[in-house]
């Protein structure tokens, strides 16, 4: 009797397992139909958006645009989330867990330097100051990619098991308007501030970002830690300001500054585990004095403290303070530390990477590899920390273009080959779709 019940459940098993996957395989040939048929509709989204980027925390044109698209779904379109940010709900039809997808809406304060038709013009104001706006890390392929996607999974509501939220994020790249202090937050931290991971509570998340130096329509990623983490580090050296000529008279801070530039070094090179994930101290500005022949009663610095794990993220911390503080205190001089975190290291679930990696080899027609680490650093860390993530990486270069002089993300000349992006819309509407499917027994 006992055999028999066994037999039965695995028969049970075997069938919805082969069930499910036909469900799956089916919903895969809707996907690439759609994405396809909706091809022109995504590149003029994209362009759309190209043409008017905007800073982040100001992005009013953009979350209109993203949040009129949504509603027409027929969608439960909410916005003004974190500001700027806009969040739908998709319901299917069926019983089954809940999978949130996200995209960033921001751009960067930078000049663009092509001759495309939808080239930016626009204008922004920088922490007060007029600067030239542009796409210049994607974020309208991002925007246009999950709006298509949000389509394609609406079409398929009435047989869809489960929910999908979609996340469209303002100001990943930072605030426009003020300069983070470690009060005031932004972006996707803002968003989970706001609760919206908490209803409905996805049971993964995912997201994407178009990359320069990989081949269009190659999708790389990365199981655990992916991007680094970002801290702030601002120094304030306090000497004794006196001539010049007459050094002995005050404490010069410019030359406790050299020491301590060349001080820091040693925390990652001397002081830091290494062995298992890098980590970088980086000095980025310097600022002091007045005159050639007077030395200053102070001196500013700035940079960035970056790491992939987060143990190793506290230590260099602490080692980077006492560095800094006790080579002030051997010159004579005082120094005020402070380290603002930003951004968390961007850490991809590895079961749920592993799980999901045969979607990303069907979105990309097996053109799938494994990448490096990345030295930038992303607020998808703050969705992946509620809910298993996997964040990965789509190839917006030219294949016939050399892949190392390809200009970088964040440069006046990153171009994006739009054909990468229906792989785009493949990969963020599958990873819902499968995970759905692959676990419509689970949820409510």
């Amino acid at each position: 009797m006992q055999l028999t019940r066994i037999a039965q459940a695995l028969l049970l098993t075997l069938v919805a397992s082969h069930a499910s996957a036909a469900t799956m395989d089916s919903a895969r040939a809707r996907i690439a139909e759609q994405a396809q048929k909706l091809e022109p509709e995504l590149l003029e989204t994209r362009r759309d958006l190209h043409a008017h980027p905007e800073l982040g925390n100001t992005e009013k044109r953009t979350s209109e645009l993203v949040a009129k698209q949504l509603q027409a779904m027929g969608l439960e379109v909410k916005t003004g989330v974190a500001r700027t940010g806009v969040v739908a709900i998709l319901k299917g039809a069926l019983p089954g867990p809940t999978v949130a997808l996200r995209a960033d809406m921001d751009a960067l304060p930078v000049k663009e330097g092509s001759d495309l038709p939808f080239a930016s013009k626009a204008k922004g104001t920088y922490l007060d100051k007029e600067v030239d706006v542009m796409h210049a890390c994607g974020h309208d392929a991002h925007t246009a990619i999950l709006l298509s996607a949000a389509k394609i999974l609406t079409g398929m509501r009435d047989t869809l098991p489960g929910t999908v939220v979609f996340y469209f994020q303002p100001a990943e790249e930072g605030p426009s308007d003020f300069i983070p202090d470690g009060k005031n937050t932004w972006g996707a931290k803002m968003m989970v501030e706001e609760g919206v991971m908490k209803s409905p509570k996805p049971d993964a998340v995912f997201g994407l970002h178009v990359w320069a130096g990989v081949p269009a329509r190659q999708i790389a990623y990365r199981p655990g830690p992916t991007l680094a983490s970002s801290d702030d580090l601002r120094i304030k050296i306090h000497g004794k300001q006196t001539h010049a000529g007459r050094p002995w008279d005050g404490i010069d801070p410019i030359t406790v500054g050299a020491q301590t530039i060349v001080g820091l070094q040693t925390v990652v090179s001397r002081r830091t585990d290494i062995s298992s994930y890098p980590s970088v101290v980086s000095i980025g500005t310097i600022n002091g004095g007045t005159r050639y022949n007077i030395i200053p009663e102070s001196l500013d610095m700035a940079g960035t403290i970056r790491s992939y794990d987060y143990g190793i993220r506290q230590k260099l911390h602490s080692d980077v303070r006492q560095t800094i503080e006790k080579i002030a205190e051997s010159g004579g001089a005082k120094a005020d530390v402070t380290i603002i975190e930003k951004y968390d290291p961007t850490i991809n679930n590895p079961a749920l990477t592993e799980k999901m990696l045969p979607t990303l080899k069907w979105a990309a027609k097996d053109d799938v590899v494994q990448g490096p680490l990345v030295g930038g650093a992303e607020d998808f860390s703050f969705f992946a920390k509620e809910a298993p993530g996997l964040f990965v990486f789509l190839g917006v270069t030219p294949q016939d273009q050399d892949m190392s002089k390809a200009a970088p993300n964040h440069n006046p000349g990153f171009f994006v080959d739009e054909s990468a992006l229906v792989v785009g819309v493949r990969t963020l509407a599958s990873l819902a779709s499968d995970y759905l499917y692959g676990n419509a027994g689970v949820g409510k």
